[in-house]
């Protein structure tokens, strides 16, 4: 774990709201010099603490308003079996998300598509037909909420 102190955890409160802020913004907000401010966030980086910025993105208006939680359980579970699906289902361009997972499920996958046609097809003609995959649970998402601030520990 990191060891933060209560100046790079100001930082990261400040960069969380809003990634795209100035330096100086920074600074001003947490009560430093804009070196120091830089000193601090490109030390975040190097460490590993800051790992880069996102883009947060309407789906419904990029044409994928429908979201879905997919379980997924992979037979025989064997590291190369889940690693290779892993990095299957990764890269497919439907999937928002995957969760490797303990429990009655290997992984939960998180996938936005345009209509519940494309989700079925999804699990159906993508999913199911791996080679590895011997079950299969669909949640419909009515509502994602995100918290896009967290506190270190």
């Amino acid at each position: 774990m990191a060891d933060l102190d209560e100046l790079d955890t100001a930082i990261l409160r400040e960069l969380q709201v809003d990634a795209r802020r100035t330096n100086r913004d920074i600074a001003a907000a947490v009560g430093v010099s804009p070196t120091t401010a830089l000193d601090r966030t490109r030390a975040l980086r190097e460490r590993g603490v800051i790992r880069g910025a996102s883009l947060t993105l309407d789906l419904a208006a990029i044409g994928r308003p429908v979201q879905a939680l997919i379980a997924v359980r992979i037979r025989p579970p064997s590291r190369r079996n889940i690693e290779a699906f892993r990095n299957w289902v990764t890269a497919l361009p439907d999937t928002l998300g995957v969760f490797v997972t303990t429990g009655s499920e290997d992984f939960l996958i998180h996938v936005a598509v345009p209509d519940n046609d494309s989700l079925y097809a999804f699990v159906i003609d993508r999913l199911t037909e791996h080679a590895h995959v011997a079950d299969v649970r669909t949640s419909v998402v009515y509502e994602h909420l995100r918290n896009d601030s967290i506190t270190p520990a």
